[in-house]
């Protein structure tokens, strides 16, 4: 059996597929309806006697909820899965048995990291999808082109995400600290792009393409710096995960 069909049987029986898919659908219904009905939600739970007014929702609210959502928790969710992918030496017994049958580290790492982000990218268009089509059916619909861009840069995004996990994994060899220094990284881009001009720059940048694409604040070509910056980086992220795995086995 090879090691590509290995990680998909890995992927499909430990059922991590479900939590990957799970969350991004979930939260692609959940979005558009959270912003057609938010008035009455607000409402219902009760305001201390004050009145809230909404305005009319837009069809780009739909998508922007299932953003600020799904790029969250389900960010999180991917760190999870593709940490405990990747760390194949989090657990000796196998690092030492795949070190042992397979030939350079990079036939043992590529397979994991290519399979986990196909996973990743897939659940996260499949719940864009679901968002996209519940937003046409509550509130109209948003342009079809702003929103495939904005499937396209967060599907970088995420595919960046699996790349930094796969680094921050050969050097620390530990699927905990994997997924606490990740998400460190992660949350520290965002605070960059406040504190500078550099932000628009940086791999966080695509990550709100969809909630802003639609709405018309932003066009497709103010992400492509970010979109360039985060391919080489993914590039660069990959070549140092495979190159400390191997120092790592001498």
């Amino acid at each position: 059996m090879s090691l590509w069909r290995l990680e998909w049987l890995r992927l499909l029986r430990t059922k991590r597929w479900v939590a990957l898919l799970g969350v991004y659908i979930f939260f692609g219904f959940l979005g558009p309806l959270t912003a057609r009905y938010l008035s009455e939600i607000v409402s219902f739970a009760g305001a201390g006697g004050a009145t809230i007014n909404f305005p009319p929702p837009v069809p780009a609210d739909g998508m922007a909820q299932y953003v600020s959502n799904a790029l969250q928790l389900g960010t999180l969710v991917s760190v999870v899965v593709a940490a405990g992918a990747v760390g194949f030496d989090a657990v000796p017994e196998m690092g030492v048995f795949l070190r042992t049958r397979v030939p350079g580290t990079l036939r043992i790492l590529l397979p994991r990291m290519v399979v986990v982000c196909g996973a990743i990218v897939f659940a996260f268009v499949a719940g864009s999808l679901a968002a996209w089509y519940e937003t046409w059916a509550l509130l109209g619909s948003p342009g079809a082109r702003a929103v495939l861009a904005g499937i396209g840069f967060g599907s970088i995004f995420l595919v960046f995400v699996v790349a930094l996990v796969g680094a921050v994994s050969a050097r620390l060899n530990s699927v905990l600290g994997t997924v606490m220094v990740s998400i460190v990284i992660l949350l520290l881009m965002p605070v960059v792009s406040v504190a500078g001009a550099a932000g628009r720059w940086l791999p966080s940048h695509l990550a709100g393409a969809l909630g802003e694409l639609p709405a018309g604040g932003a066009r497709p070509s103010d992400y492509l710096g970010a979109a360039v910056v985060t391919l080489v980086a993914t590039v660069c992220l990959t070549w140092l995960a495979v190159v400390m795995a191997a120092r790592r086995e001498l």
